[in-house]
């Protein structure tokens, strides 16, 4: 007498799924997936906001440099791609200095500052302001106050007071 099969065990031995077995996890899976995407895309946004914020700093950095290498005033324009040329000034523009925002990331560009900033022969920063940067896909806005006469003085996000410092980046 040949053995009796047990019920849901194909002849090669190896359990089988069931249907309901199957759509669970299947559905398990594409729920596990879908929270990760959402996390993923609010923490490329944050990676985004961070390279911008770094970029724009940097740029100030550069600017202050190159004016001291160079031995004479410029200017730089933060336009929505990053620092620029001045545009319609006397001033010549900052040599050196990056052009971008460095980052693949959609980042929205918004500041005070004047058009252009100027910097003097001995690396002074002459005009301040505060720069925001946002981006869609988190409610975080990075703000970075440029104050006189050394650059920027603080990068944080805004808060109900303003721009408050970052306590955890």
């Amino acid at each position: 007498m040949a053995p009796k099969r047990r019920r849901g065990i194909p002849p090669g031995g190896a359990p089988a799924w069931t249907l309901p077995e199957l759509l669970l996890t299947t559905g398990l899976v594409v729920l596990l997936a879908s929270w990760a995407g959402i996390g993923g895309a609010e923490a490329r946004a944050r990676q985004g906001l961070q390279a911008a914020s770094q970029r724009v700093v940097a740029g100030l950095e550069e600017a202050r440099a190159a004016a001291v290498r160079e031995g004479t005033p410029c200017g730089l324009r933060l336009g929505s791609v990053g620092w620029e040329p001045p545009q319609g000034s006397a001033l010549p523009p900052c040599g050196g200095v990056a052009s971008g925002l460095g980052t693949d990331t959609p980042v929205e560009v918004s500041h005070n500052l004047p058009d252009p900033v100027r910097f003097s022969a001995n690396g002074l920063v002459l005009d301040g302001g505060t720069v925001w940067l946002r981006s869609q896909g988190t409610p975080l806005v990075r703000c970075i106050v440029v104050s006189l006469p050394l650059g920027v003085t603080r990068v944080g996000r805004e808060g109900s007071s303003g721009c408050e410092p970052e306590t955890i980046l």
